[in-house]
Protein backbone atom coordinates (compact mmCIF):
# COMPACT_ATOMS: atom_id res chain seq x y z
CA UNK A 1 0.00 0.00 0.00
CA UNK A 2 1.40 3.20 -0.68
CA UNK A 3 0.97 6.32 1.17
CA UNK A 4 -2.20 9.00 -0.38
CA UNK A 5 -0.76 11.78 -1.75
CA UNK A 6 -1.62 15.23 -0.39
CA UNK A 7 -1.45 17.14 -3.47
CA UNK A 8 -0.67 16.72 -7.77
CA UNK A 9 1.49 18.85 -9.29
CA UNK A 10 1.08 19.07 -13.15
CA UNK A 11 4.03 21.21 -14.20
CA UNK A 12 3.69 24.84 -12.99
CA UNK A 13 0.20 24.28 -12.03
CA UNK A 14 -0.60 22.91 -8.28
CA UNK A 15 -3.64 21.06 -7.11
CA UNK A 16 -4.60 21.00 -3.36
CA UNK A 17 -6.00 17.22 -4.01
CA UNK A 18 -4.83 14.44 -6.21
CA UNK A 19 -8.74 13.37 -7.44
CA UNK A 20 -9.51 15.84 -11.15
CA UNK A 21 -12.51 15.54 -13.29
CA UNK A 22 -11.51 13.99 -16.90
CA UNK A 23 -12.00 15.18 -20.11
CA UNK A 24 -15.58 13.33 -21.42
CA UNK A 25 -17.11 13.99 -24.77
CA UNK A 26 -20.49 15.53 -24.82
CA UNK A 27 -20.42 16.32 -21.34
CA UNK A 28 -17.61 17.93 -19.37
CA UNK A 29 -18.50 21.18 -20.81
CA UNK A 30 -18.58 24.69 -18.63
CA UNK A 31 -21.64 23.54 -16.79
CA UNK A 32 -20.76 19.99 -15.74
CA UNK A 33 -16.76 21.58 -15.01
CA UNK A 34 -18.57 24.38 -13.06
CA UNK A 35 -20.48 21.97 -10.71
CA UNK A 36 -17.62 19.97 -10.09
CA UNK A 37 -15.29 22.93 -9.05
CA UNK A 38 -17.64 23.53 -6.50
CA UNK A 39 -18.32 20.28 -5.01
CA UNK A 40 -14.68 19.17 -4.94
CA UNK A 41 -12.89 18.81 -7.75
CA UNK A 42 -9.46 21.05 -7.95
CA UNK A 43 -8.81 20.36 -11.56
CA UNK A 44 -11.64 19.41 -14.58
CA UNK A 45 -10.62 18.77 -18.20
CA UNK A 46 -12.92 20.27 -21.46
CA UNK A 47 -14.39 17.98 -23.55
CA UNK A 48 -12.02 16.61 -26.52
CA UNK A 49 -12.12 18.73 -29.07
CA UNK A 50 -10.57 18.05 -32.95
CA UNK A 51 -7.64 20.27 -33.87
CA UNK A 52 -9.30 21.02 -37.31
CA UNK A 53 -12.42 22.40 -35.42
CA UNK A 54 -10.86 24.39 -33.14
CA UNK A 55 -8.69 26.26 -35.87
CA UNK A 56 -11.76 26.50 -38.00
CA UNK A 57 -14.77 27.39 -35.78
CA UNK A 58 -16.36 30.97 -35.64
CA UNK A 59 -17.10 33.75 -33.13
CA UNK A 60 -20.64 33.24 -33.43
CA UNK A 61 -23.34 33.17 -30.49
CA UNK A 62 -24.97 29.79 -31.38
CA UNK A 63 -20.70 28.34 -30.79
CA UNK A 64 -20.83 30.25 -27.22
CA UNK A 65 -20.68 27.37 -25.44
CA UNK A 66 -17.67 25.95 -27.47
CA UNK A 67 -14.21 26.19 -25.69
CA UNK A 68 -15.67 28.32 -23.12
CA UNK A 69 -13.74 29.33 -20.28
CA UNK A 70 -15.52 30.62 -16.78
CA UNK A 71 -13.47 32.63 -14.58
CA UNK A 72 -14.02 30.96 -11.63
CA UNK A 73 -12.92 27.49 -12.77
CA UNK A 74 -9.06 28.23 -13.25
CA UNK A 75 -6.99 26.24 -13.76
CA UNK A 76 -8.89 24.12 -16.38
CA UNK A 77 -7.18 21.77 -19.24
CA UNK A 78 -8.45 21.62 -23.08
CA UNK A 79 -8.18 18.20 -24.72
CA UNK A 80 -7.14 17.82 -27.78
CA UNK A 81 -7.34 15.42 -30.92
CA UNK A 82 -6.34 15.09 -34.63
CA UNK A 83 -4.55 12.85 -37.01
CA UNK A 84 -2.68 15.27 -38.17
CA UNK A 85 0.72 16.78 -36.41
CA UNK A 86 0.83 20.30 -38.36
CA UNK A 87 -2.43 21.20 -36.77
CA UNK A 88 -1.90 20.11 -33.08
CA UNK A 89 0.54 23.44 -32.59
CA UNK A 90 -1.75 26.31 -33.90
CA UNK A 91 -5.36 24.33 -32.39
CA UNK A 92 -3.20 24.07 -28.88
CA UNK A 93 -2.05 28.44 -29.35
CA UNK A 94 -5.74 28.55 -29.83
CA UNK A 95 -6.92 26.95 -26.71
CA UNK A 96 -4.27 29.17 -24.43
CA UNK A 97 -5.90 32.02 -26.15
CA UNK A 98 -9.45 31.22 -24.80
CA UNK A 99 -8.16 30.51 -21.23
CA UNK A 100 -6.97 27.35 -21.08
CA UNK A 101 -4.19 26.84 -18.40
CA UNK A 102 -2.94 23.47 -19.79
CA UNK A 103 -3.30 21.14 -22.72
CA UNK A 104 -4.22 18.01 -23.19
CA UNK A 105 -3.37 15.24 -26.49
CA UNK A 106 -5.64 12.63 -26.65
CA UNK A 107 -3.57 9.53 -27.56
CA UNK A 108 -6.44 7.69 -25.47
CA UNK A 109 -10.07 7.05 -27.14
CA UNK A 110 -10.90 3.95 -28.75
CA UNK A 111 -14.02 4.31 -30.70
CA UNK A 112 -14.25 2.98 -33.65
CA UNK A 113 -15.03 5.72 -35.83
CA UNK A 114 -12.11 7.99 -34.23
CA UNK A 115 -9.60 4.94 -34.96
CA UNK A 116 -10.58 5.06 -38.14
CA UNK A 117 -9.65 8.26 -38.73
CA UNK A 118 -6.11 7.89 -37.78
CA UNK A 119 -7.07 9.79 -34.30
CA UNK A 120 -6.96 8.99 -30.46
CA UNK A 121 -6.19 5.80 -29.69
CA UNK A 122 -4.58 4.91 -32.88
CA UNK A 123 -2.12 6.55 -32.53
CA UNK A 124 -0.60 4.10 -29.79
CA UNK A 125 0.48 2.07 -33.03
CA UNK A 126 2.59 5.07 -34.34
CA UNK A 127 4.99 6.08 -32.21
CA UNK A 128 7.19 8.93 -34.56
CA UNK A 129 3.98 10.59 -35.06
CA UNK A 130 2.70 10.59 -31.58
CA UNK A 131 5.50 12.18 -30.98
CA UNK A 132 6.05 14.40 -33.28
CA UNK A 133 2.68 15.59 -32.13
CA UNK A 134 3.60 16.00 -28.78
CA UNK A 135 6.47 18.24 -29.94
CA UNK A 136 4.33 20.75 -31.85
CA UNK A 137 2.23 20.84 -28.83
CA UNK A 138 5.04 21.79 -26.56
CA UNK A 139 7.18 23.87 -28.79
CA UNK A 140 3.41 26.21 -29.78
CA UNK A 141 2.47 27.14 -26.73
CA UNK A 142 4.65 29.44 -23.47
CA UNK A 143 6.96 27.51 -21.28
CA UNK A 144 4.85 27.87 -18.07
CA UNK A 145 1.56 26.23 -20.06
CA UNK A 146 1.92 22.33 -18.80
CA UNK A 147 1.24 19.83 -21.63
CA UNK A 148 -0.36 16.45 -20.53
CA UNK A 149 -1.03 13.75 -22.56
CA UNK A 150 -4.14 10.79 -21.82
CA UNK A 151 -2.95 7.35 -23.50
CA UNK A 152 -4.42 3.80 -22.75
CA UNK A 153 -2.04 1.16 -22.16
CA UNK A 154 -1.92 -0.02 -25.77
CA UNK A 155 -3.79 -1.02 -28.79
CA UNK A 156 -3.78 -4.34 -27.19
CA UNK A 157 -1.92 -6.94 -24.79
CA UNK A 158 1.19 -8.08 -27.45
CA UNK A 159 4.42 -6.96 -26.79
CA UNK A 160 5.11 -5.09 -29.91
CA UNK A 161 2.33 -3.00 -28.54
CA UNK A 162 3.36 -2.67 -24.89
CA UNK A 163 6.87 -1.81 -26.18
CA UNK A 164 5.43 1.13 -28.51
CA UNK A 165 3.16 1.76 -25.31
CA UNK A 166 6.63 2.95 -23.48
CA UNK A 167 8.70 3.95 -26.79
CA UNK A 168 5.68 6.94 -26.23
CA UNK A 169 5.29 7.25 -22.91
CA UNK A 170 9.12 8.04 -22.39
CA UNK A 171 9.69 9.49 -25.29
CA UNK A 172 6.66 12.31 -24.26
CA UNK A 173 8.50 12.83 -20.95
CA UNK A 174 11.46 13.52 -22.56
CA UNK A 175 9.57 15.93 -24.92
CA UNK A 176 8.70 17.97 -21.87
CA UNK A 177 4.91 16.56 -20.65
CA UNK A 178 4.33 17.59 -17.47
CA UNK A 179 2.26 14.56 -16.39
CA UNK A 180 0.68 11.69 -18.71
CA UNK A 181 -2.74 9.74 -17.65
CA UNK A 182 -2.87 6.04 -18.53
CA UNK A 183 -6.30 4.12 -19.09
CA UNK A 184 -5.85 0.93 -17.32
CA UNK A 185 -7.81 -1.06 -20.57
CA UNK A 186 -6.25 -1.36 -24.36
CA UNK A 187 -7.75 0.52 -27.15
CA UNK A 188 -8.81 -2.93 -27.67
CA UNK A 189 -10.84 -3.56 -24.84
CA UNK A 190 -12.16 -0.41 -25.10
CA UNK A 191 -14.73 -0.36 -22.25
CA UNK A 192 -14.66 -3.65 -21.40
CA UNK A 193 -13.18 -5.78 -18.80
CA UNK A 194 -11.19 -4.76 -15.57
CA UNK A 195 -8.89 -1.64 -15.77
CA UNK A 196 -5.50 -3.05 -14.76
CA UNK A 197 -4.16 -1.50 -12.25
CA UNK A 198 -1.25 -3.69 -11.58
CA UNK A 199 -0.01 -2.18 -14.79
CA UNK A 200 -0.85 1.67 -13.43
CA UNK A 201 1.68 0.03 -10.57
CA UNK A 202 4.31 -1.20 -12.65
CA UNK A 203 4.29 2.06 -15.20
CA UNK A 204 4.13 4.32 -11.99
CA UNK A 205 7.40 2.47 -10.51
CA UNK A 206 8.73 2.60 -13.84
CA UNK A 207 7.90 6.63 -14.28
CA UNK A 208 9.78 7.41 -10.78
CA UNK A 209 9.75 10.94 -10.05
CA UNK A 210 7.45 11.60 -13.01
CA UNK A 211 4.09 12.70 -12.97
CA UNK A 212 1.49 9.78 -13.90
CA UNK A 213 -2.10 9.95 -13.40
CA UNK A 214 -4.71 6.41 -13.66
CA UNK A 215 -7.76 5.68 -15.01
CA UNK A 216 -10.29 3.35 -15.46
CA UNK A 217 -12.86 1.86 -13.31
CA UNK A 218 -13.30 4.68 -10.63
CA UNK A 219 -17.03 4.63 -10.18
CA UNK A 220 -17.15 5.87 -6.43
CA UNK A 221 -14.66 7.74 -3.99
CA UNK A 222 -13.98 4.46 -2.75
CA UNK A 223 -12.31 3.52 -5.69
CA UNK A 224 -10.75 6.55 -6.36
CA UNK A 225 -8.49 6.20 -2.40
CA UNK A 226 -7.96 2.14 -3.66
CA UNK A 227 -6.25 3.33 -7.18
CA UNK A 228 -3.76 5.73 -5.30
CA UNK A 229 -3.29 3.35 -2.29
CA UNK A 230 -2.30 0.12 -4.41
CA UNK A 231 -0.69 1.80 -7.54
CA UNK A 232 0.81 4.98 -6.27
CA UNK A 233 0.14 6.94 -9.25
CA UNK A 234 0.57 10.64 -8.15
CA UNK A 235 -3.46 11.58 -8.93
CA UNK A 236 -6.69 9.75 -10.79
CA UNK A 237 -8.82 11.29 -13.32
CA UNK A 238 -12.69 10.35 -12.71
CA UNK A 239 -14.83 10.05 -16.45
CA UNK A 240 -17.71 8.20 -16.15
CA UNK A 241 -18.12 8.04 -12.76
CA UNK A 242 -18.30 11.94 -12.12
CA UNK A 243 -21.45 12.28 -14.59
CA UNK A 244 -24.67 12.65 -12.19
CA UNK A 245 -22.36 12.50 -9.39
CA UNK A 246 -20.28 15.30 -8.89
CA UNK A 247 -20.61 14.50 -4.89
CA UNK A 248 -17.32 11.89 -5.93
CA UNK A 249 -14.68 14.66 -5.34
CA UNK A 250 -16.18 15.77 -1.47
CA UNK A 251 -16.54 12.56 -0.25
CA UNK A 252 -13.16 11.25 -1.84
CA UNK A 253 -11.57 14.35 -0.16
CA UNK A 254 -13.31 13.13 3.33
CA UNK A 255 -12.26 9.37 2.91
CA UNK A 256 -8.60 10.97 1.89
CA UNK A 257 -8.62 12.68 5.08
CA UNK A 258 -9.40 9.49 7.26
CA UNK A 259 -12.75 10.08 7.29
CA UNK A 260 -16.38 7.83 6.98
CA UNK A 261 -17.48 8.24 3.72
CA UNK A 262 -20.47 10.67 3.43
CA UNK A 263 -23.86 9.86 2.66
CA UNK A 264 -24.97 10.11 -0.46
CA UNK A 265 -26.57 13.51 -1.21
CA UNK A 266 -30.52 14.09 0.25
CA UNK A 267 -33.25 14.56 -2.19
CA UNK A 268 -32.88 18.16 -1.25
CA UNK A 269 -29.11 18.13 -2.13
CA UNK A 270 -29.78 16.66 -5.16
CA UNK A 271 -32.52 18.91 -6.09
CA UNK A 272 -30.68 22.62 -5.20
CA UNK A 273 -27.18 20.92 -7.30
CA UNK A 274 -29.27 19.61 -10.28
CA UNK A 275 -30.86 23.24 -10.24
CA UNK A 276 -27.49 24.68 -10.00
CA UNK A 277 -26.33 22.66 -13.12
CA UNK A 278 -29.36 23.73 -15.06
CA UNK A 279 -29.49 27.25 -14.71
CA UNK A 280 -25.71 27.19 -15.70
CA UNK A 281 -26.67 24.89 -19.08
CA UNK A 282 -29.18 27.38 -19.63
CA UNK A 283 -26.91 30.73 -19.45
CA UNK A 284 -24.21 28.50 -21.56
CA UNK A 285 -26.26 27.52 -24.20
CA UNK A 286 -29.74 29.47 -24.03
CA UNK A 287 -33.11 27.72 -22.72
CA UNK A 288 -33.72 26.15 -26.31
CA UNK A 289 -30.78 24.74 -26.87
CA UNK A 290 -29.74 23.29 -23.43
CA UNK A 291 -32.71 20.97 -23.19
CA UNK A 292 -30.67 18.10 -25.20
CA UNK A 293 -27.95 18.55 -22.82
CA UNK A 294 -29.07 18.46 -19.96
CA UNK A 295 -31.57 15.56 -20.67
CA UNK A 296 -28.58 13.54 -20.51
CA UNK A 297 -27.63 14.95 -17.74
CA UNK A 298 -30.74 14.65 -15.81
CA UNK A 299 -30.63 10.67 -16.61
CA UNK A 300 -27.38 10.53 -14.49
CA UNK A 301 -28.31 12.30 -11.47
CA UNK A 302 -31.63 10.31 -11.16
CA UNK A 303 -29.37 7.31 -10.50
CA UNK A 304 -28.56 8.89 -6.91
CA UNK A 305 -32.37 8.75 -6.12
CA UNK A 306 -34.14 6.00 -4.25
CA UNK A 307 -36.85 5.36 -6.98
CA UNK A 308 -33.93 6.00 -9.89
CA UNK A 309 -35.85 4.02 -12.42
CA UNK A 310 -39.22 6.31 -12.54
CA UNK A 311 -37.13 9.44 -12.16
CA UNK A 312 -34.78 8.50 -15.23
CA UNK A 313 -37.98 7.60 -17.27
CA UNK A 314 -38.97 11.20 -16.46
CA UNK A 315 -36.17 12.86 -17.38
CA UNK A 316 -36.18 11.12 -20.76
CA UNK A 317 -39.22 12.89 -21.50
CA UNK A 318 -38.17 16.09 -21.10
CA UNK A 319 -38.21 17.83 -24.30
CA UNK A 320 -39.28 21.82 -23.97
CA UNK A 321 -37.19 24.12 -21.91
CA UNK A 322 -38.44 24.46 -18.58
CA UNK A 323 -39.79 20.64 -18.44
CA UNK A 324 -36.88 19.19 -16.34
CA UNK A 325 -38.79 21.70 -13.54
CA UNK A 326 -41.75 19.38 -13.47
CA UNK A 327 -39.47 16.43 -12.80
CA UNK A 328 -38.00 18.10 -9.83
CA UNK A 329 -40.96 19.03 -8.57
CA UNK A 330 -42.98 15.66 -8.93
CA UNK A 331 -39.32 13.57 -7.46
CA UNK A 332 -37.70 16.21 -5.35
CA UNK A 333 -40.58 18.49 -3.66
CA UNK A 334 -39.94 16.56 -0.50
CA UNK A 335 -36.50 15.53 1.56
CA UNK A 336 -35.23 11.84 1.75
CA UNK A 337 -32.19 10.21 1.74
CA UNK A 338 -30.52 9.16 -1.73
CA UNK A 339 -28.30 6.33 -2.75
CA UNK A 340 -24.78 5.66 -3.38
CA UNK A 341 -24.84 4.61 -7.01
CA UNK A 342 -22.31 1.84 -7.10
CA UNK A 343 -22.79 0.28 -10.58
CA UNK A 344 -21.19 0.90 -14.42
CA UNK A 345 -22.37 3.38 -17.10
CA UNK A 346 -25.16 1.69 -18.61
CA UNK A 347 -24.02 3.09 -22.49
CA UNK A 348 -20.21 3.80 -22.06
CA UNK A 349 -20.68 4.83 -25.41
CA UNK A 350 -22.44 7.57 -24.64
CA UNK A 351 -19.24 9.46 -23.25
CA UNK A 352 -18.17 9.17 -26.96
CA UNK A 353 -17.19 12.49 -28.76
CA UNK A 354 -20.92 13.47 -29.40
CA UNK A 355 -20.46 16.89 -29.76
CA UNK A 356 -16.48 17.06 -30.42
CA UNK A 357 -17.00 14.97 -33.01
CA UNK A 358 -19.84 15.82 -34.73
CA UNK A 359 -19.59 18.38 -38.12
CA UNK A 360 -19.92 21.27 -36.20
CA UNK A 361 -20.30 24.21 -38.77
CA UNK A 362 -17.59 26.90 -38.34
Amino acid sequence: MFPLPQELRIGAVRLDFPVVQAALSGYSDTAMRLVARRLGAPYTLCEVMLDQFVLQVRERRKNHHIMHVADEEHPVGGQLMGADPVQFGPAAVRLVERGFDVIDINFGCPVKKVLGRCRGGFHLSQPEVALEIVSRVRESVLEHIPVTVKMRRGIDDSSASRDRFYEIFDGAFHRGVAAITVHGRTVQQRYEGPSNWDFLRELKQHAGEKTVLGSGDLFNAQACVDMLRTTGVDGVTVARGAIGNPWIFQQARALAAGLPLPDPPTLFEQRQVIAEHYALAEELYGAERCVQPMRKFGIKYSQLHPQHEQVREDFCRVKQPGAWREVLEKWYHADAPGVHFEGHEPNPQQTVGQSALAAHSP
